[in-house]
């Protein structure tokens, strides 16, 4: 072997040795408006999902995964701060009008000064909140970019350093403007924000939330031809079709870590903000079936939760335990190795990634609010339900404020997993007893 040869070789080792001591990068996949079961890995009979996948098989994936809240605003606030939507406030998509703003005809009322304003108070409950992006670079120096859907104003709100929604005004579209277009029209930004990172020798976070494959459903015509041969029902297969359409860009980003040699050092995330059940219906509505998005059912609240970390995280398929997108942020600050006990144990959820920690913990919670927030101060104004999963049990009580005549609900969900017969009433002890633990993690006032 020549000197030239030894040389080389040695210069791989030590470049292998530095990146290994560098921090991971993140990069944090958000579906939006999926059902947990509308994916091949799932075993759904007519929507592929390829390289999700291949993701999940390479992965450490709880298909007992949950969102706190059905509806996506709430749902990337408590991505984004760890915390439930009772804690951090942000509990619907807009603030309802008011007062004379309530009199005015709403397209004037909208474009308003004064609702601009209420809507800045309104995602300023956030402020408060240390964020996932902002903590990354505060103890390591992560660089971070927000694409896709973005509620809060300018995206450095959020924490990022990067940003596509917003700009630095805030004064962007009412769910993210510019950023929008990622996953739709490809993913350039991306990949130029990686590029950038990479120069400057940065750990980096991307934040990917396309509104796929969110209304309006527009697939490509190749995949709506393949599904049309599906079903009989055009908004079925127009749902169909934008799901392969989301896993189509999911490989694309996948595709950009393997071809800048990142996969290795690279923490891949996947969650959905919410369910969705697609009607059969041309005039099925923006939010699906009534059990889907905005419900208190899994068709509106459960998601695979997927950790790929290669040679870090053993890809496993783990059916038995539960897992909440709350838990995403702590388990991130844990893989990158942030040490702050204060930050941690402020956090309600636990490290996915610990497996001490998610067998210890039985139960887990969420809430489900009205789509406009009637007091941004006091949440539970809003509260329509709260929820309980605890093991193949799960329990839904209604907020008497908002649902007067709602039923108290118990599933065995693993037994009846459409949640379609009520136990409550044969179940008096176990209604109890899961009643009490509801109203031990929060009471509403």
């Amino acid at each position: 072997m020549t000197r030239i040869c030894v040389a080389i070789i040695c210069l791989l080792k030590l470049a292998s040795m530095l990146r290994a001591d560098e921090p991971p990068n993140v990069v944090l996949i958000v579906s939006d408006d999926q059902g947990w079961r509308d994916y091949s890995l799932i075993g759904h009979p007519a929507v592929q999902t390829p390289h999700i996948d291949r993701l999940a098989s390479e992965s450490l994936v709880y298909t007992r995964g949950y969102v706190p809240d059905s509806l996506c605003r709430p749902s990337l606030a408590s991505i984004l701060t760890g915390h439930y939507p009772h804690r951090h406030r942000i509990t619907g998509n807009d603030p309802q009008m008011h007062g004379d703003l309530a009199k005015r005809p709403k397209g004037e009322a909208l474009k308003s000064p004064e609702y601009a304003q209420l809507r800045t108070r309104y995602s300023q409950c956030i402020d408060e909140f240390p964020k996932l992006p902002s903590a990354l670079h505060a103890h390591l120096g992560y660089v971070s970019l927000q694409t896709g859907k973005w509620w809060e104003r300018s995206y450095t709100h959020g924490g990022f350093s990067h940003g596509m929604s917003h700009g630095e005004t805030g004064q962007g579209g009412r769910h993210g403007d510019e950023g929008l277009a990622i996953g739709r029209q490809g993913l350039k930004p991306i990949e130029e924000f990686i590029d950038s990172a990479a120069r400057d020798r940065k750990p980096f976070l991307v934040w990917y939330a396309p509104m796929l494959p969110h209304t309006p459903h527009t697939p490509p015509q190749r995949l709506l031809e393949k599904y049309i041969a599906k079903t009989p029902h055009l908004p079925m297969a127009k749902y169909w079709a934008m799901c392969e359409w989301f896993d189509e860009t999911v490989g694309e980003l996948l595709s950009v870590l393997e071809k800048r040699d990142l996969t290795r050092n690279t923490i891949v995330v996947y969650v959905t903000d919410n369910g969705w059940v697609q009607t059969t219906e041309p005039e099925g509505g923006s939010s699906g079936d009534a059990r889907g998005k905005r419900s208190q059912y899994d068709g509106g609240i459960r998601t695979p939760i997927m950790i790929r970390w290669p040679g870090h995280v053993e890809p496993r398929r783990d059916e038995t335990h539960l897992a909440s997108s709350i838990d995403l942020f702590p388990t991130i600050l844990a893989a990158v190795g942030v040490e702050d006990p204060s930050l941690r144990d402020s956090l309600p959820g636990v490290n996915l990634l610990d497996e001490q920690q998610v067998s210890a913990r039985s139960r887990i919670f969420g809430e489900i609010y009205e789509h406009d927030v009637y007091d941004i101060e006091r949440p539970a104004a809003s509260l329509r339900f709260r929820w309980v999963v605890d093991g193949d049990w799960k329990l839904i009580v209604p907020h008497a404020e908002r649902e007067p005549d709602a039923l108290t609900e118990l599933y065995h969900i693993s037994e009846d997993p459409d949640e379609e017969r009520n136990l409550a009433e044969s179940e008096p002890d176990r209604v109890a007893q899961l009643r009490h633990s509801l109203d031990a993690w929060w009471t509403p006032e």
